[in-house]
Formats: C-alpha cells, sequence, structure tokens
C-alpha cells in the first residue's frame, strides 16, 4: 500500500497534506511509549478541514502515516529550518512539549531513519515532485499549497497564543510579493488574528519546490487547531467554528489561483 492517498487535479492548485497522518506500522508502533502512542501533534482534521477544496478540481496528496513514523516537512539530511529555535526532526525524539516519544533504548537510530526514508518519505516526495511537473505541464505553472494545523498554545515553541492563520512565504521567496500580498489582504480581512511569516515561516516542503522564476510556487498556511476544534484529547471537531474559517480559506485558495495564473 502506498504510503499516501493521491487524486489527481486538473486545476493548477496542488494541496500538500503532511501531517494529517495517523497510522504507525506495527514495528513502529511497538517502540513507541505512552506519551508516543497518544500522537498528540498530529494536524487534527486539517484534511476535513479543506474538504470543500475538492470542487475546486484540486491535486490532493495526503500522508498516511504519523510524523512521528517520519516527518515529511523536514529536511533529509537533518538541517534545523529555525536555527535556533525548538523544533523537532526528520524522526522525532521529542513531542512539541518536550515528552520523550519512544520506549527506553527504542528510539530509531541512524538505520532506521535511513529505512523510514526510503519507505515513507521518498515515495511521498517522489509524488509530489511528479504532481508539480504534471500541473505545470497543463497550465504553464503550479501552486503548492501546504496544509498545516498545531496547538496554539505550545511554549516549548512560542510565546504566548500563535494567530490563528500563519501564512509561510520563506520572506516572499516562495511565492513573490504579489501572490503574498493577495493572501495577505484576506487575512487582513477575515476575522481571524494572522501573521505573516511569523514563527512559522514555511517548511522544508514550501523552500524546497517553491521556484518562482521557473513558475512553480508555494504556500504554507499553519493553523491554530482551537479555530475549528478542541485542542486535547480527544480532539473533537467543532463544525460551527470550522464553518467560519473555512469561508476565509476558500477565499484564500481563490485569490491563490487568481493571483498565479495572472503572473506566470
Amino acid at each position: 500500500m502506498r504510503p499516501f492517498d493521491l487524486t489527481e487535479g486538473q486545476s493548477p492548485l496542488i494541496l500538500s497534506f503532511p501531517h494529517s497522518g495517523t497510522d504507525v506500522p506495527e514495528d513502529i508502533a511497538q517502540n513507541l511509549n505512552h506519551e508516543g502512542k497518544k500522537l498528540t501533534d498530529t494536524d487534527w482534521h486539517v484534511s476535513r478541514l479543506y474538504e470543500f477544496a475538492k470542487t475546486k478540481d484540486v491535486t490532493w496528496l495526503q500522508a498516511r502515516y504519523s510524523r512521528y513514523v517520519i516527518d515529511l516537512n523536514r529536511d533529509p539530511e537533518g538541517k534545523s529550518l529555525y536555527p535556533g529555535q525548538n523544533t523537532t526532526g526528520l524522526c522525532p525524539l521529542e513531542d512539541f512539549d518536550g515528552k520523550p516519544l519512544w520506549c527506553e533504548g527504542k528510539a530509531p537510530d541512524v538505520h532506521e531513519i535511513k529505512r523510514r526514508a526510503q519507505r515513507y518519505f521518498n515515495p511521498y516526495h517522489e509524488a509530489l515532485a511528479a504532481q508539480i511537473i504534471r500541473v505545470k505541464t497543463l497550465h504553464g505553472y503550479a501552486v503548492l499549497y501546504d496544509c498545516h494545523s498545531i496547538r496554539g498554545t505550545v511554549p516549548r515553541l512560542f510565546s504566548g497564543d500563535l494567530p490563528v492563520l500563519n501564512l509561510g512565504t520563506n520572506q516572499g521567496r516562495s511565492c513573490g510579493p504579489a501572490l503574498q500580498a493577495g493572501i495577505a489582504n484576506i487575512l487582513q480581512a477575515s476575522p481571524f488574528t494572522h501573521v505573516v511569516n511569523g514563527r512559522f515561516r514555511g517548511g522544508w516542503i514550501t523552500r524546497h519546490y517553491a521556484k518562482p522564476n521557473d513558475n512553480v510556487y508555494a504556500v504554507q498556511m499553519e493553523i491554530a487547531q482551537r479555530a475549528y476544534m478542541e485542542e486535547c484529547p480527544p480532539w473533537l471537531w467543532r463544525a460551527a467554528r470550522a464553518k467560519r474559517l473555512q469561508a476565509v480559506l476558500n477565499d484564500v485558495l481563490e485569490v491563490i489561483q487568481a493571483k498565479a495564473k495572472h503572473i506566470s
């Protein structure tokens, strides 16, 4: 079975969900400790949040496996995305609160990380790279939108409460100023707190695949989970909250497609 779900669309927009998976292979699950088995750092319900986008004929790439198996949004060489700040690695040893994830002596070693990269990381990224080529061939350009969510209060990673909508464009380098400004205008007009290139400026996926000079644009949207769900087990979905947020996200996707078409 492939470690991802893929639906090919005909629009210029590709939605990537690297952290929404909750499957853990048995040989890995048996080494997780009590905290690790909670899968606390999952981007809970984020694919459900964007379900409306399927009517836009988008390409949809969604990971099946938990980020605790391997993190699809980290540099495969192990380089930190945010030097000097707390973060988690390619195969995380701790959760966002700094709690160990693995039973004593069972944390993944170099050989295990390499095995997981070959089995789970590489196939996802091979699929994503192929879809970017396919979509760009169809339209002359492609837009990658990387979908994320996180608990809005994680003191180890950031102080205070995270804004609800966190747009990351690697300081404008992943999509260009016109596209960034178009999205920022939607966020400004929304009822939600927001920031552009704040604590989350775009992960490895955004930075790696973006090539604006070659008409491939990429942005990351990190969402504080309180805006659409409960941020504690059992991670309940809240439909009324989600509906308000989905209206704004719909506008974001619309402006992305409109702006990218005109600047390509």
